[in-house]
């Protein structure tokens, strides 16, 4: 079958490395893809990587790839960022009689509106911080002065993975909340805030693939969200993974389903707004159990580059199962090994960045089993491959074990040049640390 791809970063080019290892899928393309994987698939220049803060030009490249869909006679289509997803891609291609992979628009608002997800969550007792949505700034910072630090602050809408800040103390929460609703720096998503409480615990994520009503689960992953090593500076996309976690038991799995996936998945079935794609659960592990502390509506990125290496089974057979409602008929199976991905940026990401320097050494990686390259932001300019953003590589190593896939993983890393490259040195710094 052939088999499209929407998206350009590292978790569509592991995406399509993945489905290209499937018997079903006989031709491949991406939209618009990138560098590395023009290598696996055809890319197709149509923007649907355009950000949903130009409504009107996401929504023209979003009909414009429907008809290519149309055209080449598109079997399966898989949406990889939220922006898209957000803005109706899975609505625009299903009015088409279009097989496509992902949440409607409004199932979507899981992501897109933290505020619907909080409500949603509140309605019916799924646990996680205890909340308060505002629009107006002034009463947003009373609400800070009278909660005190440490205080998390959340642009409502789609931020890049950048539009949540833990403030230590009141006054950055104050500054925060300056950022998003008076500067705007995340545009019309900063015009709803939600501000939580302080959630104590570790962090992990946890993908369940919907049809709408079954599940099948991934094993959990943690992300490491911050800039700098031990966690610390502002949020960035995500700068490596690994996975399974250790810190996500079985038991505690089992607690996910039963107290927050379940009732989430059956909530919006009911509301009408049935949730098919990939319910992105990112879990607080606190004393009282898991507690949700945001839905995304898609696969993670980076995880997905730690998730897909360690999948068994045909990712194609699991998106077309999905599709056709038949998930409970479909055993996922994960390899025993670990995976570590270690993101290489560039100079000043998450701010802003200087771009094509020319990158080498990566055909010093060719050929070595069980280390995978995947672009994030790169291009080709006059036959050199160069950076194109603020996240450029990621690096997957697999292993027995966890050491192991660190050790691959950085070995990888140091084969690798670009002028400014930066990555953290501490990925999987948690289930490595010994234990008290």
């Amino acid at each position: 079958m052939k088999v499209l791809v929407v998206g350009k970063g590292g978790r569509e080019h592991t995406l399509v490395w993945k489905l290209a290892q499937s018997p079903q899928v006989a031709r491949l393309y991406a939209a618009p893809g990138n560098p590395g994987i023009a290598a696996l698939a055809e890319c197709v220049d149509i923007r649907v990587d355009t950000p949903i803060t130009q409504p009107e030009k996401l929504r023209a490249e979003i009909l414009r790839l429907r008809d290519f869909a149309l055209a080449q006679h598109i079997d399966l289509t898989i949406v990889g960022p939220d922006d898209p997803l957000a803005a109706g891609i899975v609505d625009c291609f299903r009015e088409k009689g279009l097989k496509i992979f992902g949440p409607t628009q409004a199932a979507a608002r899981l992501e897109s509106s933290k505020a619907f997800a909080k409500d949603l969550m509140a309605s019916i007792g799924v646990p996680t911080a205890t909340h308060r949505t505002f629009t107006h700034s002034a009463e947003a910072a009373a609400y800070v002065r009278a909660q005190g630090a440490p205080i998390v602050v959340k642009a409502s809408g789609l931020a890049a993975g950048k539009g949540a800040v833990v403030a230590r103390t009141e006054e950055e929460a104050l500054e925060a909340l300056a950022q998003i609703m008076e500067q705007r720096i995340f545009g019309s998503s900063g015009a709803e805030v939600v501000i939580e409480e302080f959630m104590e615990g570790e962090e992990v994520s946890l993908f369940a693939l919907c049809d709408g009503e079954h599940y099948q689960l991934l094993a959990p992953a943690q992300d490491h969200k911050a800039i700098g090593e031990g966690d610390t500076g502002p949020n960035t996309g995500g700068m490596g993974a690994y996975a399974p976690t250790p810190a996500m038991t079985p038991e505690l799995v089992a607690q996910a389903e039963k107290r927050i996936i379940r009732p989430v998945l059956a909530e919006m079935k009911k509301s009408g707004c049935p949730f098919e794609g990939v319910l992105y659960c990112g879990l607080m592990l606190t004393a009282q159990g898991p507690k949700v502390v945001e839905f995304n509506a898609r696969f993670g990125d980076p995880e997905t580059q730690v998730l897909l290496p360690l999948l068994k089974t045909d990712l194609a057979e699991v998106f077309l199962a999905a599709c056709e409602h038949r998930l409970d008929q479909v055993r996922i199976e994960m390899s025993p090994q670990a995976a570590v991905c270690v993101a290489l940026a560039s100079a000043g990401y998450p701010g802003p960045v200087k771009n094509s320097f020319e990158i080498t050494g990566l055909e010093s990686l060719d050929g070595k089993e069980e280390l995978l390259v995947f672009h994030a932001g790169t291009a080709l300019v006059e036959g050199r491959l160069v950076t194109a953003g603020g996240r450029v590589l990621n690096i997957t190593a697999l292993a027995d074990d966890l050491p192991g896939a660190v050790a691959r993983a950085y070995e990888g890393v140091g084969r690798v040049h670009f002028e400014g490259a930066y990555c953290r040195r501490d990925i999987a710094h948690r289930a490595l640390r010994p234990k008290k």
